[in-house]
């Protein structure tokens, strides 16, 4: 089978890409600008620098390469920035899937996944999420995917041989169980991301935004994903699709851990102690936010493997050290390279 991968040198992408490589089922090509995503985080297939919004190179490259599937990650994801520069998103997101999903129906591609998110839920009623439950997103990037959802589904209501399964990812984290890719997007506001670059020095400290919610502790309850399991359900809905009709389905485990669990947890895997500080709440925040993820594990057969918080935190902490011993080095290569050419220059 012929794949393509749009933004599959990002983090869950490059995920997908190496369990697709593993399998030696599929022909993988990648296709990423770089603006988030890291080339040598490609383990698999074949790799172009390109933007989606390079219609004549899109299109060219489905003639070239005729595609039986498309995953598409390739999107901008922060929701702060989302707020303050709307229209990049509803472009790079919306825009960019919209003239994606001409080229798969000009050119016979059958199958597509889309990279969805929570977010289309907005602030939902209840702790845990069913794929039934009322879409209401309150920022431009919730709002960009659901309108890239509503595109793709109305695309497959009038053309029967395109099937999708648009999945909605929780809150995705840690690193591939066997450190050779992980969580590299600059600037990142994952809270598991986040606490490892505390736990590594990368950060001065960890902000808890809000300590009084109705919880057990008193902070965010949010449903954890570890990285390799959500990568496998990718492969787990393109097998679905080769028997079955389109779907949505929630990415979790189905339970949750608290903002102060999370950093906890991440502090006794490294060993450090780093400073957390506690700073008021960000508007919309719910206080507990858990998928209901029956429907995927009963569809699909999709089995979680690491659905441990430890594991998680650690594979995050791992990826984390490892990435700043290959900085430091690269600092002290350059250092000493930096003095031998000043002393052939003097010798000069």
């Amino acid at each position: 089978m012929n794949v393509l991968v749009t933004g599959g040198a990002g983090y869950i992408g490059s995920h997908v890409v190496k369990l697709l490589g593993e399998s030696n089922n599929y022909n993988i090509t990648v296709i990423d600008n770089l603006s988030t995503g890291k080339e040598d985080a490609v383990l698999y297939g074949d790799f172009i620098q390109a933007n989606l919004a390079d219609n004549f190179l899109m299109e060219n490259i489905f003639k070239e390469k005729q595609f039986d599937a498309v995953f598409h990650f390739a999107a901008s994801i922060v929701v702060p920035e989302s707020i303050e520069n709307p229209l990049k998103y509803y472009l790079n997101n919306t825009v960019n899937t919209i003239n994606l999903v001409n080229l798969c129906i000009k050119y016979n591609v059958s199958k597509f996944i889309f990279s969805s998110t929570a977010a289309v839920y907005g602030e939902p009623d209840g702790t845990t999420v069913k794929e039934t439950s009322m879409t209401n997103p309150i920022n431009p990037y919730g709002r960009s995917k659901l309108m890239s959802e509503t595109i793709i589904q109305d695309t497959a209501a009038a053309d029967k041989d395109f099937k999708y399964v648009i999945l909605r990812y929780f809150n995705a984290a840690g690193s591939d169980i066997k450190g050779r890719i992980g969580h590299s997007f600059p600037d990142a506001t994952h809270l598991i991301k986040v606490a490892a670059e505390a736990a590594v020095g990368k950060r001065d400290k960890v902000y808890i935004f809000g300590d009084d919610y109705d919880t057990p502790d008193g902070t965010g309850i949010r449903d954890y994903i570890h990285v390799d399991d959500l990568a496998d359900a990718h492969i787990k809905a393109l097998e679905y699709l080769e028997a079955n009709d389109s779907q949505i389905f929630n990415c979790g485990y189905g339970q949750g851990y608290s903002v102060k669990q999370v950093i906890k947890t991440m502090q006794e895997i490294s060993e450090n102690e780093f400073k957390v500080e506690i700073i008021e709440k960000r508007p919309g925040d719910p206080a507990c936010v858990i998928a209901d993820n029956s429907k995927i594990i009963k569809k699909t057969g999709w089995k979680p493997m690491y659905n441990n918080l430890e594991i998680i935190c650690r594979t995050a902490f791992e990826w984390e050290r490892n990435s700043e011993i290959l900085v430091q080095a690269q600092k002290i290569g350059n250092i000493v390279s930096e003095s031998r050419n000043e002393s052939l220059l003097k010798g000069l």
